[in-house]
């Protein structure tokens, strides 16, 4: 797991390498987003940030742009780029579609699973259970770990569809803010989450992924006709 510079904020990275001056500015502006100087529905006005930072507007267009990609920012029609603000219906929606998905990934994932990928997970899980960092350092360790099962389950469409639902899905949670130990919380229970997976609990992985949704959603399968195994 690598530091927040290759965290949440490179759910979807450009093709192309940032630029240094690029890669800056994104650093400082979703800084600013996840620390609450920007809080979601904020106007990111491209020639005041421009002034701001003694710099031109080019490389805060392309900041802006690659945030947008990530999720933190939206771009309104005529009206330029806002702070990523996802209603309650909107997020529940997602949610679900995020169970629906993400339990096809975890059955794919059990089948598929491999030495060197569990070694992978049980490295992350290990490292959320020692978590005292921030909360960027949280929301880095909880996506990589559920990347890293969508990409075992081999469904290179899957996958793809999951990165893109879940980058406005976790940036809107990362903007969340709870206490410290609300968020160790929910690290802790994706320990549960592989040993359903990997088979070592004999739980059913997607009534323990449901379980571990509500830890932040209410009822985060109303908008999917899916239900979990009975125990």
């Amino acid at each position: 797991m690598e530091h927040l510079e290759q965290d949440i904020l490179e759910l979807v990275a450009a093709p192309n390498a940032p630029t240094t001056l690029r890669a800056h500015v994104v650093k400082i502006l979703s800084g600013g987003i996840l620390s609450g100087k920007y809080k979601p529905g904020d106007r990111l006005n491209e020639s005041q940030i421009a002034r701001e930072l003694n710099i031109s507007r080019i490389p805060v267009r392309e900041a802006l742009s690659q945030l947008q990609e990530q999720g933190l920012v939206q771009n309104r029609e005529r009206r330029g780029m806002f702070v990523t603000n996802i209603g309650q219906e909107e997020v529940q929606q997602i949610a679900s579609l995020r169970f629906i998905l993400e339990s096809e990934a975890l059955r794919l994932a059990q089948i598929k699973m491999t030495p060197e990928v569990l070694a992978v997970l049980d490295r992350l899980v290990h490292q959320m259970d020692i978590w005292d960092g921030t909360l960027l350092e949280a929301a880095a360790l909880d996506l990589e770990f559920h990347r890293t099962l969508w990409r075992v389950a081999g469904n290179p469409y899957l996958e793809r569809l999951l990165n893109g639902l879940m980058v406005p899905l976790f940036a809107h949670k990362t903007l969340e803010h709870v206490t410290h130990d609300v968020r160790r919380w929910r690290l802790n229970h994706h320990r549960l989450l592989l040993d359903a997976v990997v088979g070592r609990s004999g739980d059913d992985p997607q009534a323990v992924l449901l379980t571990h949704m509500r830890m932040a959603h209410t009822e985060p399968e109303r908008y999917s006709n899916q239900s979990p195994k009975p125990s």
